[in-house]
């Protein structure tokens, strides 16, 4: 698998791949088919196979594949079968919002700091860690090895506070202001734009509507 490029459509299944089979674990599921997968997740067999096959298959013909073995073989695919230390750079509803989902650390994203630029918010706690303020931000990268930044900030603000996480050693940004960013290409950048989500819905109730 060294080397080999994988397409994003099938990167952007591997967490569904990752829920669902977590779900089956719960459930007390030990194996499952391709054909019984493709229709709990409302993907093809096909699909499923020819999607594992691009990491090495897993499956075994006449059993299919072990439910445990694969949900952890994912998680290593994802590389949330490590930890990686994350801060949020905007310390409002959302950022806080962020901070409060628990789930994240499960999976391994640990929320290490919270930042602000409102005097307001300094020294608000959310779950345990205190916001602080902008000042603080590079030696607080440097000091506890951030991985990630996530920015929920206005867009106006975002290029700056990309700049100065990067040149502080972070290498991943999680980026929910409404704005692309021009990064070196070394940093990774997942942009999140919530209203163009919203948009793509409304386009297919306008769809749905039409027939």
């Amino acid at each position: 698998m060294e080397g080999k490029e994988i397409s994003q459509a099938v990167v952007k299944r591997l967490p569904r791949y990752y829920r669902y089979l977590g779900e089956l674990m719960e459930s007390g599921v030990e194996r499952i088919s391709s054909n019984e997968l493709s229709e709990y997740m409302k993907v093809t067999a096909s699909q499923i196979r020819q999607d594992l096959n691009n990491f090495g298959g897993f499956g075994q013909q006449g059993y299919g594949y072990n439910v445990k073995f694969l949900y952890a073989e994912i998680a290593k695919i994802l590389g949330i079968d490590k930890s990686h230390n994350m801060i949020i750079i905007g310390a409002g509803n959302l950022g806080q919002a962020i901070a409060n989902y628990e789930n994240f650390e499960k999976r391994g994203f640990l929320v290490k700091g919270l930042f602000d630029n409102n005097p307001a918010l300094e020294g608000v706690t959310v779950r345990g860690i205190p916001v602080q303020g902008i000042d603080k931000l590079e030696d607080f990268i440097r000091e506890h090895h951030i991985d990630i930044a996530a920015l929920t900030i206005p867009k106006a603000r975002a290029a700056e506070m990309a700049e100065r996480v990067v040149k502080s050693g972070v290498k991943a940004i999680w980026n929910f202001a409404h704005t692309d960013l021009n990064m070196p290409e070394d940093v990774i950048v997942e942009n999140v734009h919530l209203s163009e989500s919203l948009m793509r819905l409304s386009y297919n109730i306008a769809k749905n509507a039409e027939n």
